[in-house]
Protein backbone atom coordinates (compact mmCIF):
# COMPACT_ATOMS: atom_id res chain seq x y z
CA UNK A 1 0.00 0.00 0.00
CA UNK A 2 3.23 2.64 0.98
CA UNK A 3 4.45 1.90 -3.05
CA UNK A 4 1.04 2.07 -4.34
CA UNK A 5 0.99 5.68 -2.42
CA UNK A 6 4.28 6.45 -2.61
CA UNK A 7 3.56 6.25 -6.97
CA UNK A 8 0.66 7.85 -7.19
CA UNK A 9 2.41 10.95 -5.02
CA UNK A 10 4.83 11.05 -7.58
CA UNK A 11 2.55 10.74 -10.74
CA UNK A 12 0.76 13.88 -9.68
CA UNK A 13 4.08 16.09 -8.57
CA UNK A 14 5.01 14.80 -12.39
CA UNK A 15 1.75 16.03 -13.52
CA UNK A 16 1.79 19.18 -11.33
CA UNK A 17 4.83 19.57 -13.28
CA UNK A 18 3.93 19.08 -16.57
CA UNK A 19 0.86 21.19 -16.64
CA UNK A 20 3.02 24.06 -14.75
CA UNK A 21 5.67 24.46 -17.43
CA UNK A 22 3.60 23.72 -20.49
CA UNK A 23 1.23 26.19 -18.98
CA UNK A 24 4.13 28.92 -18.12
CA UNK A 25 5.23 27.34 -21.98
CA UNK A 26 2.37 29.26 -23.75
CA UNK A 27 2.03 31.86 -22.08
CA UNK A 28 5.47 32.89 -21.98
CA UNK A 29 5.82 32.53 -26.04
CA UNK A 30 1.93 33.96 -26.16
CA UNK A 31 3.14 37.63 -24.02
CA UNK A 32 6.16 38.53 -26.43
CA UNK A 33 4.39 37.36 -29.75
CA UNK A 34 0.39 38.37 -29.16
CA UNK A 35 2.57 41.87 -27.78
CA UNK A 36 4.39 42.22 -30.81
CA UNK A 37 0.99 41.54 -33.01
CA UNK A 38 -1.32 43.72 -30.49
CA UNK A 39 1.14 47.10 -30.69
CA UNK A 40 0.87 46.32 -34.33
CA UNK A 41 -2.83 46.19 -34.70
CA UNK A 42 -2.91 49.33 -32.54
CA UNK A 43 -0.01 51.13 -32.11
CA UNK A 44 -0.87 53.32 -29.40
CA UNK A 45 1.56 52.04 -26.78
CA UNK A 46 0.44 53.66 -23.27
CA UNK A 47 -3.84 53.05 -24.16
CA UNK A 48 -3.17 49.21 -25.24
CA UNK A 49 -0.83 48.65 -21.66
CA UNK A 50 -3.45 51.16 -19.56
CA UNK A 51 -6.13 48.31 -21.39
CA UNK A 52 -4.47 45.35 -20.61
CA UNK A 53 -3.79 46.48 -16.83
CA UNK A 54 -7.44 47.05 -16.35
CA UNK A 55 -7.99 43.84 -18.09
CA UNK A 56 -5.90 42.01 -15.44
CA UNK A 57 -7.25 43.92 -12.52
CA UNK A 58 -10.76 43.45 -13.36
CA UNK A 59 -9.94 39.34 -13.46
CA UNK A 60 -8.54 40.14 -10.18
CA UNK A 61 -11.75 41.43 -8.98
CA UNK A 62 -13.74 38.89 -10.00
CA UNK A 63 -12.48 35.63 -10.72
CA UNK A 64 -9.47 35.57 -8.01
CA UNK A 65 -11.28 38.02 -5.72
CA UNK A 66 -11.36 34.98 -2.66
CA UNK A 67 -7.59 34.64 -3.11
CA UNK A 68 -7.05 38.80 -2.41
CA UNK A 69 -5.63 39.68 0.72
CA UNK A 70 -4.08 42.88 2.36
CA UNK A 71 -3.23 43.10 5.49
CA UNK A 72 -3.65 46.98 6.25
CA UNK A 73 -3.11 50.11 4.55
CA UNK A 74 0.50 50.30 5.61
CA UNK A 75 1.10 47.12 4.05
CA UNK A 76 -0.73 48.46 0.69
CA UNK A 77 1.14 51.80 0.51
CA UNK A 78 4.81 49.88 1.36
CA UNK A 79 3.72 47.71 -2.05
CA UNK A 80 3.00 50.17 -4.48
CA UNK A 81 6.73 51.24 -4.39
CA UNK A 82 7.07 48.60 -6.51
CA UNK A 83 4.29 50.23 -9.11
CA UNK A 84 6.32 52.65 -11.04
CA UNK A 85 9.20 50.82 -11.73
CA UNK A 86 6.34 47.59 -12.63
CA UNK A 87 4.03 50.48 -14.81
CA UNK A 88 7.73 51.35 -16.33
CA UNK A 89 8.80 47.75 -17.19
CA UNK A 90 5.80 47.37 -19.17
CA UNK A 91 5.62 49.77 -21.12
CA UNK A 92 9.87 50.13 -22.19
CA UNK A 93 8.88 46.74 -23.50
CA UNK A 94 5.93 47.56 -25.45
CA UNK A 95 7.70 51.28 -27.00
CA UNK A 96 10.81 48.44 -27.50
CA UNK A 97 8.36 45.84 -29.51
CA UNK A 98 6.79 48.88 -31.55
CA UNK A 99 10.25 49.57 -32.91
CA UNK A 100 11.98 46.79 -33.17
CA UNK A 101 12.03 42.84 -33.86
CA UNK A 102 11.13 39.73 -31.32
CA UNK A 103 14.90 38.79 -31.99
CA UNK A 104 16.64 42.33 -31.12
CA UNK A 105 14.56 42.05 -27.56
CA UNK A 106 15.34 39.02 -26.74
CA UNK A 107 19.10 39.38 -27.59
CA UNK A 108 19.82 42.33 -25.43
CA UNK A 109 17.23 41.46 -22.52
CA UNK A 110 19.42 38.26 -22.21
CA UNK A 111 22.18 41.08 -21.23
CA UNK A 112 19.60 41.08 -17.73
CA UNK A 113 22.60 39.18 -15.24
CA UNK A 114 24.51 41.80 -16.10
CA UNK A 115 22.07 44.67 -14.57
CA UNK A 116 21.16 41.86 -11.71
CA UNK A 117 24.72 41.63 -10.28
CA UNK A 118 24.37 45.73 -10.61
CA UNK A 119 21.37 45.74 -8.25
CA UNK A 120 22.28 42.69 -6.22
CA UNK A 121 25.27 44.90 -5.27
CA UNK A 122 23.74 46.89 -3.50
CA UNK A 123 22.55 44.76 -0.73
CA UNK A 124 23.94 44.54 2.42
CA UNK A 125 25.21 40.81 1.25
CA UNK A 126 25.94 40.91 -2.23
CA UNK A 127 26.60 38.26 -4.39
CA UNK A 128 30.77 37.13 -5.36
CA UNK A 129 30.49 36.10 -9.07
CA UNK A 130 32.89 32.91 -9.58
CA UNK A 131 35.07 32.67 -13.24
CA UNK A 132 32.40 30.64 -14.56
CA UNK A 133 29.78 33.48 -14.25
CA UNK A 134 32.00 36.34 -15.52
CA UNK A 135 33.11 34.63 -18.31
CA UNK A 136 29.23 33.60 -19.13
CA UNK A 137 28.94 37.48 -18.83
CA UNK A 138 31.71 38.02 -21.35
CA UNK A 139 30.08 35.19 -23.82
CA UNK A 140 26.25 37.17 -23.78
CA UNK A 141 28.00 40.58 -24.30
CA UNK A 142 30.20 39.29 -27.34
CA UNK A 143 26.81 37.60 -28.23
CA UNK A 144 24.97 40.96 -27.82
CA UNK A 145 27.55 43.13 -29.94
CA UNK A 146 27.67 40.54 -32.61
CA UNK A 147 24.09 40.97 -33.20
CA UNK A 148 24.40 44.95 -33.03
CA UNK A 149 26.96 44.55 -35.39
CA UNK A 150 24.64 44.56 -38.29
CA UNK A 151 21.78 46.30 -37.01
CA UNK A 152 19.47 47.46 -39.32
CA UNK A 153 19.66 49.27 -42.81
CA UNK A 154 21.18 52.68 -42.81
CA UNK A 155 17.10 54.09 -42.79
CA UNK A 156 16.17 51.67 -40.03
CA UNK A 157 19.31 51.87 -38.22
CA UNK A 158 17.88 54.55 -35.85
CA UNK A 159 14.73 52.83 -34.57
CA UNK A 160 17.18 50.28 -34.13
CA UNK A 161 19.21 51.77 -31.70
CA UNK A 162 16.39 53.73 -30.06
CA UNK A 163 14.78 50.35 -29.63
CA UNK A 164 17.69 49.00 -27.99
CA UNK A 165 18.19 51.78 -25.63
CA UNK A 166 14.26 51.07 -24.62
CA UNK A 167 14.94 47.62 -23.71
CA UNK A 168 18.18 48.34 -21.90
CA UNK A 169 16.11 50.87 -19.82
CA UNK A 170 13.53 48.32 -19.40
CA UNK A 171 15.96 45.69 -17.91
CA UNK A 172 16.60 47.71 -15.32
CA UNK A 173 13.46 48.57 -14.28
CA UNK A 174 12.87 44.86 -14.51
CA UNK A 175 15.51 44.14 -12.08
CA UNK A 176 14.65 46.45 -9.82
CA UNK A 177 11.42 45.40 -9.60
CA UNK A 178 11.91 41.63 -8.94
CA UNK A 179 14.64 42.92 -6.03
CA UNK A 180 11.95 45.07 -4.59
CA UNK A 181 9.44 42.35 -4.35
CA UNK A 182 11.75 39.93 -3.45
CA UNK A 183 12.81 41.95 -0.51
CA UNK A 184 9.52 42.83 0.43
CA UNK A 185 8.02 39.24 0.28
CA UNK A 186 11.44 37.63 1.35
CA UNK A 187 10.82 36.08 5.19
CA UNK A 188 14.69 37.35 6.63
CA UNK A 189 13.59 41.03 5.35
CA UNK A 190 10.11 42.43 6.57
CA UNK A 191 7.84 40.78 4.59
CA UNK A 192 4.53 42.89 3.43
CA UNK A 193 1.23 40.90 4.52
CA UNK A 194 -0.14 41.25 0.96
CA UNK A 195 -1.05 37.83 -1.31
CA UNK A 196 0.31 37.44 -4.38
CA UNK A 197 -2.87 37.72 -6.21
CA UNK A 198 -3.46 40.94 -4.27
CA UNK A 199 0.27 42.16 -5.03
CA UNK A 200 -1.15 41.92 -8.72
CA UNK A 201 -3.83 43.84 -8.55
CA UNK A 202 -2.05 46.82 -6.45
CA UNK A 203 0.48 46.92 -9.57
CA UNK A 204 -2.28 47.05 -12.56
CA UNK A 205 -4.99 49.31 -10.54
CA UNK A 206 -2.61 51.47 -8.86
CA UNK A 207 -0.61 51.76 -12.26
CA UNK A 208 -3.20 51.94 -14.52
CA UNK A 209 -3.88 55.35 -13.73
CA UNK A 210 -0.47 56.98 -14.37
CA UNK A 211 -0.46 54.53 -17.44
CA UNK A 212 -3.30 56.83 -18.52
CA UNK A 213 -2.26 59.91 -18.14
CA UNK A 214 1.01 59.28 -20.03
CA UNK A 215 -1.69 58.01 -22.64
CA UNK A 216 -2.81 61.31 -22.62
CA UNK A 217 -0.18 63.53 -21.95
CA UNK A 218 1.20 61.69 -25.73
CA UNK A 219 -2.15 62.87 -27.32
CA UNK A 220 -2.62 59.11 -27.83
CA UNK A 221 -6.39 60.32 -26.43
CA UNK A 222 -6.75 61.93 -29.92
CA UNK A 223 -5.88 58.98 -32.28
CA UNK A 224 -7.67 56.54 -30.42
CA UNK A 225 -10.97 56.73 -32.80
CA UNK A 226 -9.09 56.58 -36.02
CA UNK A 227 -6.76 53.48 -34.81
CA UNK A 228 -10.33 51.70 -33.61
CA UNK A 229 -11.70 52.18 -36.77
CA UNK A 230 -9.08 50.81 -38.92
CA UNK A 231 -8.94 47.87 -36.85
CA UNK A 232 -9.80 44.16 -38.34
CA UNK A 233 -11.42 41.58 -36.35
CA UNK A 234 -8.12 40.07 -36.28
CA UNK A 235 -6.79 43.14 -34.96
CA UNK A 236 -9.32 42.78 -31.76
CA UNK A 237 -8.01 39.43 -31.50
CA UNK A 238 -4.42 39.86 -31.16
CA UNK A 239 -5.38 42.94 -28.28
CA UNK A 240 -7.46 40.38 -26.53
CA UNK A 241 -5.09 37.53 -26.37
CA UNK A 242 -2.69 40.45 -25.31
CA UNK A 243 -4.98 40.56 -22.30
CA UNK A 244 -5.17 36.97 -21.87
CA UNK A 245 -1.51 36.17 -21.52
CA UNK A 246 -0.73 38.86 -19.52
CA UNK A 247 -3.13 37.70 -16.53
CA UNK A 248 -1.89 33.92 -17.46
CA UNK A 249 1.75 34.61 -16.91
CA UNK A 250 1.43 36.45 -14.06
CA UNK A 251 0.41 33.37 -12.44
CA UNK A 252 2.05 30.40 -14.32
CA UNK A 253 5.82 31.51 -13.93
CA UNK A 254 4.52 31.77 -9.84
CA UNK A 255 3.10 28.07 -10.43
CA UNK A 256 6.49 26.75 -12.44
CA UNK A 257 8.84 28.79 -10.01
CA UNK A 258 7.85 26.52 -7.08
CA UNK A 259 8.33 23.20 -8.59
CA UNK A 260 11.15 23.45 -10.85
CA UNK A 261 14.66 25.07 -9.34
CA UNK A 262 15.45 28.49 -11.07
CA UNK A 263 18.07 27.42 -13.69
CA UNK A 264 15.31 24.77 -14.94
CA UNK A 265 13.11 28.24 -15.06
CA UNK A 266 15.71 29.81 -16.81
CA UNK A 267 16.26 27.22 -19.11
CA UNK A 268 12.32 26.72 -20.01
CA UNK A 269 12.50 30.70 -20.52
CA UNK A 270 15.30 30.57 -23.04
CA UNK A 271 13.93 27.34 -24.79
CA UNK A 272 10.54 29.93 -25.54
CA UNK A 273 12.90 32.50 -26.90
CA UNK A 274 14.18 30.07 -29.45
CA UNK A 275 10.87 29.66 -29.95
CA UNK A 276 9.65 33.01 -30.41
CA UNK A 277 12.67 33.50 -32.81
CA UNK A 278 11.44 30.83 -35.25
CA UNK A 279 7.88 32.13 -35.30
CA UNK A 280 9.48 35.56 -36.33
CA UNK A 281 11.71 34.07 -38.92
CA UNK A 282 8.52 32.04 -40.98
CA UNK A 283 5.37 33.56 -39.09
CA UNK A 284 5.80 37.10 -38.23
CA UNK A 285 7.72 38.51 -40.84
CA UNK A 286 9.53 42.07 -39.85
CA UNK A 287 10.44 44.59 -42.87
CA UNK A 288 13.92 44.55 -41.81
CA UNK A 289 15.07 40.55 -41.16
CA UNK A 290 17.34 39.35 -39.45
CA UNK A 291 20.71 38.22 -40.69
CA UNK A 292 22.59 34.89 -40.39
CA UNK A 293 25.23 36.49 -38.41
CA UNK A 294 22.65 38.44 -36.03
CA UNK A 295 20.53 34.68 -35.88
CA UNK A 296 24.28 33.85 -34.76
CA UNK A 297 24.45 36.40 -31.98
CA UNK A 298 21.05 36.04 -30.67
CA UNK A 299 21.27 32.44 -29.83
CA UNK A 300 25.37 33.14 -28.30
CA UNK A 301 23.33 35.24 -25.71
CA UNK A 302 20.29 33.13 -25.37
CA UNK A 303 22.89 30.27 -24.35
CA UNK A 304 25.00 32.27 -22.21
CA UNK A 305 22.44 32.94 -19.85
CA UNK A 306 21.88 29.17 -19.46
CA UNK A 307 25.76 28.90 -18.51
CA UNK A 308 25.38 31.59 -16.54
CA UNK A 309 22.17 30.28 -14.74
CA UNK A 310 24.18 26.72 -13.87
CA UNK A 311 27.32 28.62 -12.63
CA UNK A 312 25.46 30.99 -10.53
CA UNK A 313 23.54 27.37 -9.46
CA UNK A 314 27.03 25.53 -9.01
CA UNK A 315 28.42 28.85 -7.04
CA UNK A 316 25.79 28.90 -4.37
CA UNK A 317 25.40 25.08 -3.96
CA UNK A 318 29.60 25.80 -3.02
CA UNK A 319 29.24 28.88 -0.82
CA UNK A 320 26.62 26.92 1.23
CA UNK A 321 28.41 23.67 1.83
CA UNK A 322 31.86 25.77 2.69
CA UNK A 323 29.18 27.46 5.34
CA UNK A 324 27.70 24.69 6.38
CA UNK A 325 30.92 23.25 7.27
CA UNK A 326 32.47 25.65 8.77
CA UNK A 327 29.58 25.74 11.09
CA UNK A 328 29.79 22.29 11.96
CA UNK A 329 33.62 22.46 12.84
CA UNK A 330 32.83 25.46 14.79
CA UNK A 331 34.86 27.75 12.24
CA UNK A 332 34.90 31.46 11.04
CA UNK A 333 36.59 32.81 8.44
CA UNK A 334 38.91 34.85 10.20
CA UNK A 335 40.05 31.53 11.75
CA UNK A 336 40.92 29.97 8.22
CA UNK A 337 43.53 32.42 7.74
CA UNK A 338 45.41 31.76 11.12
CA UNK A 339 47.85 29.28 11.09
CA UNK A 340 47.87 26.24 13.69
CA UNK A 341 50.25 25.74 15.77
CA UNK A 342 51.42 22.48 17.70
Amino acid sequence: MTDVATEKSRGQEYANMMMSTASFTICSMGMMVFNKLAIRSCPLPCSLVALQMGFTALVMLTVFWKTLHIGSVKDALKWCRVVPFFVGMLLTSMFALKNAPMSLVITFRALTPLFTLGVEGMLPSPPRPGHKTMFSLIVMVAGASLYARDLGKPGEASASWRAVGWILLNTGLACTERVLQRLMLSKEQTPVDVSKTAASLLNNLVGMFPMIAIAYATQEHTQIHGVIAGMSHFDYLWVFLSCMVGVGISFTAIWAQSIISATSMLVLTNANKFVVILVELFLIPEAHQISRVQLLGAITAIMATVLYAKSRDAEDAEAKALKALKEGAGVTEHSLLIPKTV
